[in-house]
């Protein structure tokens, strides 16, 4: 069994498209020019849409990723911990929002930052958080609006 060189040059091309796929899938690439990570902490009424390995945004831009999700059986609250690049400095009195990329998208973490001039230290807590919009309870509260107002007697 030969087989000619372009076939030989064609597969090992196949396999590095392949294995660059999966490490950008992996999201264990770099997350940007700033190499170094740390650590920051966020607590959610609702954490729905976001998993271990969601993005982290600040105005549009992936500055990180989620790295632990878990229940805190105390508050009933969900505690977010996730990564920022660390040539990003997030003011003390920034916002971490649980935001869509639309209806049929997936959802993120979006840092908004504040205007305070000191900045988070790595591994404390943003303290100004806003969860998850259900979609569908959105919907419920419009239906229930629209047919509160039908029923309304002149």
């Amino acid at each position: 069994m030969s087989y000619s060189v372009s076939e030989v040059l064609t597969g090992a091309a196949v396999l590095a498209v392949a294995a660059g796929f999966v490490l950008y899938a992996s999201g264990e690439g770099p997350v940007s020019r700033g190499g170094q990570e740390y650590e920051l902490m966020a607590s959610f009424r609702s954490a729905e849409g976001i998993t271990v390995g969601t993005d982290v945004r600040m105005a549009g831009v992936k500055i990180g990723r989620v790295i632990d999700l878990r229940l805190n059986p105390q508050t009933y609250r969900a505690d977010a911990t996730f990564t920022v690049d660390g040539a990003i400095a997030v003011p003390d009195d920034s916002t971490a929002i649980i935001a869509s990329e639309g209806l049929l998208g997936g959802s993120y973490l979006e840092i908004q930052p504040g205007g305070s001039p000191m900045n988070l230290e790595p591994g404390t807590e943003i303290e100004n958080t806003q969860g998850a919009v259900s979609l569908i309870s959105l919907m419920m509260k419009f239906a229930d609006s629209k047919s509160s107002s039908d029923t309304v007697a002149p």
